[in-house]
């Protein structure tokens, strides 16, 4: 029986039946038992490599900070060895290297080791590590500075040998420059970066004296790495020909798109260029429809407002507005919906500028108004493609509204957004729009009003007393909270208690990891449309909203507070706006 599935037995962590199930299928799966056992989640693997380091008396460190290991630690042992090897260089003294190995007692890995301590000349001290901590150093082999600064260097030897300027006078000869390896390497590397970093856009600017990388994380944009000024043509040309564009034109914006795989995934991105006083920018749009294909409850939909939104996509027709500012994913939540209804038995057909992402099953098509192809245009050609389904990027004049309006009173459903602070306005600002008031009851479903929040990292979140004002502040929108959404509460609203961003090395010391989406829905009903045909006031909205349990947004981000899902500071400054 393998040596640590008999002393978790001998512990008394597995009964003789488990043990012999595991045993049977390390000797058949070829795959080692460490493995095993923790995919089978029996014990944690802290408990497990410390059992192992007992049996095999060697010292086990339970966490080594990935901070504290320098690529250039890291050189001592070449990444392939330490990925095939599963072994890791963790501190250098005077003339030995402390090395984490994962399976010391793996006799390759023995011989190996004692190999490169002969060429590096040092002895070797093993520490036992998991295969957690040895996957967290793995990528620190592929920091962005370290794998830029490989780049850059390479870049640097071809432009000595070659001895091109940096400027080449002929086209051709600059184009070669940043098709090949080195350049295309540096832009490989901030893509990949930027992907597994989580962020949602990268933005490569010019300032007076370097080349600037910003990457946006959970909203927030955060300086990633300065370059040399001089590659700046160099990188900016190869993101133009990834995406098509004009390599020669940099006085006027151009935009585009490209895909690639990044880690075996297929990713969009999505690029604006953008003529500044210090010389072309670009912004990236991250697009993983992995990301961008959300569930409701992902995107923060639940309760209440989960209850009529559903009901209102199993309509047969009518009008789902998502209102909100630019970045409050008002299109990720249509996305969302679109992906419940798309099914083999429906026409499903979209107008977007841009599309974010291409989903199968769905007739995606990309509105150009420099040729006249604008919402309208394009709606009214919709209507003679047979659709069911109808999405239409963003209602914006008159024209766009009377059709979308009437498309959803001839029995199609129609999603689109609209610039409106809160739900509430969605009805006013439909009438702006020209569509007369009798009309928007028949075609209205739901109006869905949204803005995005941090949420706390769940492993280093901090629960607090609320300072005085702020637990004011929440006793009183809860006191003015809907029967129908107070009695769906899953925690006790007496005593009040909120919770605060700390920082850990799961979340990079943010405090915060991921969004989501705090909203209000309102729902047509017989009231509310008797509401719009005698007084179109906001305030006689609001009313009806109230009676029907609408939650305003401060109130289900305050709910998402007390649940711990973000800070109550998140939530203040997406909704202060308002």
């Amino acid at each position: 029986m393998p040596i640590l599935i008999q002393q978790l037995l001998k512990k008394g962590l597995l009964d003789k039946e488990k043990a012999a199930s595991l045993e049977y299928e390390v000797k058949n799966s070829g795959k080692k038992e460490e493995e095993v056992i923790l995919e089978k989640q029996l014990v944690s693997e802290v408990v497990l490599f410390a059992l192992k380091g007992e049996e095999l008396k060697i010292p086990f460190k339970e966490d080594v900070p990935a901070e504290e290991v320098s690529l250039t630690l890291l050189e001592m042992i070449p990444e392939e060895s330490a990925k095939y090897y599963k072994m890791i260089p963790l501190v250098k003294g005077d003339d030995f290297l402390e090395v984490g190995m994962v399976y010391p007692e793996d006799l390759r890995a023995q011989e190996a080791l004692k190999f490169l301590s002969r060429q590096g000349k040092f002895t070797c001290r093993i520490f036992l590590i998991t295969l957690t901590t040895f996957n967290n150093l793995l990528k620190q082999y592929r920091t962005l500075r370290g794998e830029v600064k490989k780049a850059l260097e390479e870049l640097e030897t071809e432009l000595k040998v070659e001895k091109v300027e940096q400027t080449p006078t002929k086209p051709t000869e600059f184009e070669r420059l940043v098709e090949e390896a080195p350049i295309s390497k540096v832009v490989a590397v901030i893509l990949r970066h930027a992907v597994e970093g989580g962020a949602s856009d990268i933005h490569i600017e010019p300032t007076r004296d370097k080349l600037r990388i910003r990457f946006r994380l959970d909203g927030v944009l955060h300086s990633s790495i300065l370059m040399p000024l001089r590659i700046h043509p160099a990188v900016i040309a190869r993101i133009k020909i990834l995406s098509n564009l004009k390599i020669d034109e940099t006085r006027i914006p151009q935009d585009g798109r490209f895909s690639t795989k990044v880690d075996d995934k297929e990713i969009d991105f999505r690029v604006s260029t953008f003529p500044t006083a210090l010389g072309e920018k670009v912004a990236l749009r991250i697009l993983d429809p992995a990301e961008g294909l959300k569930s409701f409850e992902d995107l923060g939909l639940e309760g209440r407002n989960f209850k009529v939104v559903k009901e209102a996509i199993e309509k047969p027709y009518g009008l789902i507005l998502s209102t909100g500012p630019t970045g409050s994913g008002k299109t990720t939540t249509l996305y969302a919906i679109l992906n419940i209804l798309n099914k083999e038995g429906v026409n499903i057909v979209t107008l977007e500028d841009p599309i974010e992402y291409f989903v199968e099953g769905i007739n995606q098509s990309q509105i150009k108004p420099e040729i006249g192809y604008d919402f309208a245009t394009g709606l009214r050609h919709i209507l003679r493609q047979d659709p069911n389904i109808i999405m239409v990027g963003e209602i914006r004049d008159q024209e766009t509204a009377n059709l979308a309006t009437h498309a959803a009173l001839t029995g199609h459903i129609v999603l689109s957004t609209l610039h409106t602070n809160d739900a509430l306005g969605v009805i006013p600002r439909l009438v702006d729009l020209g569509v007369e008031p009798f009309l928007i009851s028949p075609t209205l479903s739901v109006a869905l009003a949204q803005r995005l929040v941090r949420k706390l990292c769940p492993f280093c979140k901090k629960k607090v007393v609320p300072p005085k004002k702020i637990k004011d502040l929440i006793s009183k929108e809860l006191a003015s909270l809907p029967l129908i959404v107070k009695k769906d509460i899953p925690f006790s609203l007496q005593d009040i208690f909120v919770f605060e961003p700390v920082g850990c090395k799961k979340c990079n010391f943010k405090g915060y990891s991921g969004r989501i989406a705090v909203f209000e829905v309102l729902s047509m009903t017989s009231q509310l449309s008797e509401t719009i045909l005698k007084d179109l006031s906001e305030n006689k909205i609001f009313e009806e909203a109230k009676r029907q349990g609408m939650s305003t947004m401060i109130q289900d981000g305050i709910l998402k507070a007390l649940a711990g899902v973000t800070s109550i500071e998140e939530v203040l400054r997406v909704t202060k706006e308002r």
